[in-house]
């Protein structure tokens, strides 16, 4: 029962982190020396991309308990 639920949190996120929107400009920007390449910058997500980033933190945390309740034999 709890190992269903695992995979299903599991594609749950995948789905989710797939639907975020990317905050930099990528791996081409790393090469190039882009200006967006800014690891530290402060980005807010408004609006869906809010809800999607919280969601997916929650189903994080979730995908967590659920590993360690799987794997303690419960």
């Amino acid at each position: 029962m709890l190992d269903v639920l695992l995979m299903t949190v599991a594609v749950a996120i995948i789905i989710l982190s797939l639907l975020q929107g990317g905050k930099s400009d990528g791996i081409s920007g790393a090469f190039t020396g882009g200006e967006g390449l800014n690891l530290f910058a402060n980005v807010k997500e408004r609006g869906p991309e809010k809800i999607i980033a919280r969601i997916t933190l929650a189903l994080g945390i979730v995908f967590f308990i659920l590993v360690i309740l799987i794997r303690r034999g419960l």
